[in-house]
């Protein structure tokens, strides 16, 4: 199979990546970056498990080829804290037990950390609206409504 070099960024590291072109950008930052905190879900892009922040948009790395990364700017889960501290989105899904299993918290993160870039003061529809792609098994969305909230009032 033909390989391809891949250069991107990573959460501020830059990476030079040796791949096959059908290499899924969610394999490509857990295998080939090793980083192992984007989970793997659904694979048909459904759960949102696996969402990242590509260039500023949230993508479901599932659904996404790794060649598109090339010179793109990605942010994952790993990168939301800062010198050993939490960041405030994750502070306040901790405090609001906005997650339970952990499987979706990965991606309801990203989710978060993108949205809130746009609407700093979110309305609970809104909140709704937006997570309508990331599944969550175990929490019932309530908690994860707050956290969101308590979110955008600490980096308000």
């Amino acid at each position: 199979m033909q390989r391809i070099t891949i250069n991107t960024n990573i959460n501020g590291t830059d990476y030079s990546l040796d791949v096959e072109p059908r290499l899924l950008l969610v394999d490509l930052i857990r295998d080939k970056a090793g980083l192992k905190g984007t989970h793997i879900g659904c694979d048909t892009g459904n759960c949102g498990a696996c969402t990242v922040i590509m260039d500023g948009l949230t993508v479901k790395s599932c659904q996404v080829l790794a060649p598109r990364a090339r010179g793109a700017e990605i942010h994952t889960v790993e990168g939301l804290a800062r010198d050993g501290a939490l960041h405030p989105i994750q502070e306040a899904f901790w405090e609001c037990d906005g997650l339970e299993c952990g499987f979706c918290t990965p991606g309801m993160l990203m989710t978060t950390a993108a949205f809130l870039a746009d609407h700093p003061r979110p309305t609970d529809e809104e909140i709704r609206r937006t997570y309508s792609g990331n599944l969550c098994r175990c929490t019932g969305y309530l908690n994860i409504i707050k956290a969101v909230k308590r979110a955008a009032e600490r980096m308000g």
